[in-house]
């Protein structure tokens, strides 16, 4: 049964193009519909393409009131197309530097994954006519897409074909722009909320006819987009994933340190400067060390706890292997957790010192820098609550931050440099008991019931978060 499918083709000024390129389309015979949407092109293309429906009855042209931009155009069709009930969606090029005659090969290709991309760096030879100046920029952008963003695709092509009825339609209303930098976006919000992506092969020659709409500043502000969205993925990937729903409030619950202030705050400079730091030290460091010590701690499909989880940017690579229930006071937290972690088992606003779990619940229990946040009696307190949900022979794994940690003086720094210029802000609630002596942490743990099996401090954080693991 075949796809209810649209082709896709945006113009600006392609008034030599658009007709020919309808010819060459409908002599492939497809069972396809064509949408052209039109940005005013003074040059008449618009205008040409109302005169082509007499000959393709399955030809439909939208005209915009003015150049909106291409990635305007593509998020246009992509939102017409689900309006109208289309499966598939193929996008391509005016110019005809994409063939129509790779189009049934790549909805061949969308048959077997969500999102198919025609490259041009699968094979040698694919620019043919290009000048040094366009080849180079998009052997740079290809580059810095592939180890910036993460995307091994061709990721700044407009070739491509989307299985409609596969995606979830919200996922298309994270991307953001109108741009060029549209089509290296949509591929990087797309993979990170697990879309399957294939590639065909394709040759892309100069433009037939008319010259490159790629200006040497929009290339440069798409160089420059791909270094934003890499900024912005460090410091708030939640922001490109898709909402797994609403957490359940309890009201009854109490929250003296202010935990939503901290993940609410505003987008300050000095704040900003702090996440993006935090966010390298938590993607280079911390998420390695988690994923080292739950795999050597837990058995595969172990039933975990992160206690305080905080915004999880760190939990992700072992979501498929343990089962993570999450709980925070913060449910501004708790809203972060769900879009970076849609696979945990269970997000809860609960909190740490009064658990909302039967006892023996878990085969295990961790979290990451909270019980610095507490005093002594306090922390007490949350390892009786972690004791009594974690099963016989249960482990609790705890990172816990120095007292002469390299990052707790360049924090101190930092607060003073706030107070200088007057600022009462604060990048975190206040480190009241930060880690200072190795026994008296683990006798803190021996009286409340556990057994030490491991202590690390040193190096591989760069001497910054000491690592407790302990048996019930």
């Amino acid at each position: 049964m075949s796809l209810r499918t649209l082709l896709f083709i945006p113009t600006y000024n392609e008034l030599q193009n658009a007709p020919a390129i309808c010819s060459e389309i409908h002599r492939l015979g497809l069972d396809a519909d064509i949408l052209f949407i039109d940005d005013g092109s003074p040059d008449g293309t618009g205008e040409a393409l109302e005169r082509c429906k007499a000959e393709f009855p399955r030809l439909t042209v939208q005209h915009r009131a003015g150049k909106h931009g291409i990635g305007s155009a593509h998020r246009d069709a992509i939102n017409w197309a689900y309006d109208q009930g289309y499966e598939l969606l193929v996008s391509l090029d005016c110019d005809f530097t994409h063939s129509p005659a790779d189009i049934p090969l790549i909805i061949t290709l969308a048959n077997h994954a969500d999102v198919a991309v025609g490259s041009r760096w699968l094979t040698k030879n694919s620019l043919p006519g290009w000048n040094i100046f366009r080849r180079g920029m998009t052997l740079i952008g290809h580059l810095l897409t592939k180890y910036l963003l993460r995307l091994p695709y061709d990721a700044t092509g407009a070739f491509r074909a989307y299985r409609l009825d596969h995606i979830p339609r919200d996922t298309f209303s994270l991307i953001k722009s109108q741009g060029y930098a549209f089509f290296f976006e949509s591929l990087f919000i797309l993979k990170t909320n697990g879309v399957s992506i294939a590639e065909i092969s394709i040759a892309l020659p100069a433009r037939t006819y008319g010259s490159s709409k790629m200006t040497t500043q929009a290339a440069w502000c798409s160089l420059q987009a791909i270094f934003n969205l890499s900024l912005e993925n460090l410091r708030h990937p939640e922001r490109f994933q898709r909402k797994a729903g609403n957490v359940t409030v309890n009201p009854a619950l109490f929250d003296p340190q202010d935990w939503n202030a901290y993940w609410e705050q505003k987008e300050a400079p000095s704040t900003i400067a702090y996440e993006l730091v935090a966010a390298v030290y938590r993607k280079t460091f911390i998420q390695r060390r988690l994923n080292h010590w739950i795999r050597r701690t837990f058995a595969p499909g172990a039933k975990l706890l992160h206690a305080g989880c905080g915004s999880g940017q760190v939990d992700r690579d072992v979501q498929g292997e343990v089962r993570i229930t999450a709980v925070d006071i913060s449910v501004a937290a708790l809203d972060l957790y769900q879009c970076n972690n849609p696979r945990a088992a269970e997000v809860r606003h609960a909190s740490i010192f009064a658990l909302p779990f039967a006892a023996e619940s878990f085969d295990g229990y961790y979290n990451m820098g909270v019980l610095e946040h507490f005093t002594h009696d306090e922390i007490r307190q949350i390892l009786a609550e972690a004791l009594r949900v974690l099963r016989r022979g249960g482990k609790i794994i705890v990172f816990w931050p120095h007292f002469h940690a390299p990052s707790v003086y360049v924090l101190r720094f930092w607060h003073w440099l706030l107070q200088i210029k007057g600022s009462t802000r604060r990048l975190h609630p206040p480190e009241v008991s930060l880690l200072k002596s190795q026994q008296k942490t683990l006798s803190l743990f021996e009286e409340a019931g556990f057994r030490v099996r491991h202590y690390e401090y040193g190096p591989d954080d760069i001497w910054i978060q000491a690592v407790i693991v302990a048996e019930k």
